[in-house]
């Protein structure tokens, strides 16, 4: 005889929970995308309106000075690198949306990392969410992500921030709770508040480990740059999503190739920023 187990309709329990919120919220969620989508798109055209040599010139001036004229040279020869294979003005989305996303993750996840940081409790519910966060696939944060914000670029951003966010929420929360604890004992011995203590003692030494998580939201913010090409977000993801549905090879290493360019220019950028920082914890 053959015992059965009943099956957990988890599938169903998704789906009417995602049909009740789009119901009550999707009239919100539509209008703060029409105000991001204006955003980005105004900011997408404004750069792409620009003579390309400028941006570069103006971007490599800006790499100087947060980091050294060496990156500064390469990310111009990138960019550079970039304009010649045509691929300017995709690039110009995909820089637009990839430190859209960032900012709003960063927005979102350093007061959650913090807040964390602060309670026990807290981390051990953020913990386990943040582990199932980086383990889901990130196709699947596309479907929720259509009908409370449409196809388009809104919703690869708000994909793309849920995906690239717990680096950020973790390395924040990690390092407030690796402070020394000598310092945080002197400084409850000098009688400071906790707000005090947070952000003149804990915040200033956690600064290098949450650059390093910003470091990573960032990357992970540039790779999902092609699947977020599947609901209509163009740049360069576009470009390399084009290329497989007409099977050429070429075109799709060309924009492959392009979002290494970009990817290695990022990472240059944040871990010198971040390397700096910690020196300068370490002198002060």
């Amino acid at each position: 005889m053959a015992f059965e187990i009943p099956q957990i309709p988890l599938a169903e329990w998704c789906d009417l929970a995602l049909d009740w919120a789009t119901e009550h919220f999707s009239g919100v969620t539509r209008a703060i995308s029409a105000v991001i989508g204006t955003g980005i798109e105004s900011t997408t055209d404004f750069l792409v309106d620009l003579p390309p040599w400028l941006v570069i010139v103006l971007i490599g001036l800006g790499v100087w000075r947060l980091t050294t004229w060496r990156i500064a040279f390469f990310s111009a020869v990138g960019f550079a690198f970039l304009w010649n294979l045509g691929l300017w003005n995709a690039t110009v989305q995909s820089l637009v949306l990839v430190l859209v996303s960032t900012i709003f993750a960063l927005l979102i996840g350093v007061p959650i990392g913090i807040s964390a940081a602060l309670s026990k409790r807290f981390w051990r519910v953020v913990g386990p969410l943040l582990d199932m966060m980086q383990t889901m696939p990130s196709f699947v944060y596309l479907i929720p992500a259509i009908p409370f914000f449409g196809l388009g670029a809104v919703s690869a951003c708000f994909a793309t921030i849920v995906f690239a966010m717990p680096p950020t929420i973790r390395l924040t929360a990690l390092g407030i709770m690796q402070t020394p604890p000598e310092l945080v004992e002197a400084a409850d011995a000098f009688g400071s508040s906790r707000w005090q203590k947070l952000f003149k003692v804990q915040l200033p030494l956690a600064i290098p480990t949450i650059m390093a998580g910003i470091n990573q939201t960032i990357m992970l913010a540039l790779s999902m740059v092609v699947i977020a090409a599947m609901i209509g977000a163009g740049g360069l993801g576009g470009e390399v999503w084009k290329a497989i549905q007409r099977l050429e090879a070429g075109a799709g290493f060309q924009a492959g190739i392009a979002i290494v360019v970009l990817a290695i220019i990022l990472d240059r950028i944040t871990q010198h920023v971040a390397r700096r920082m910690r020196l300068d914890k370490n002198n002060a």
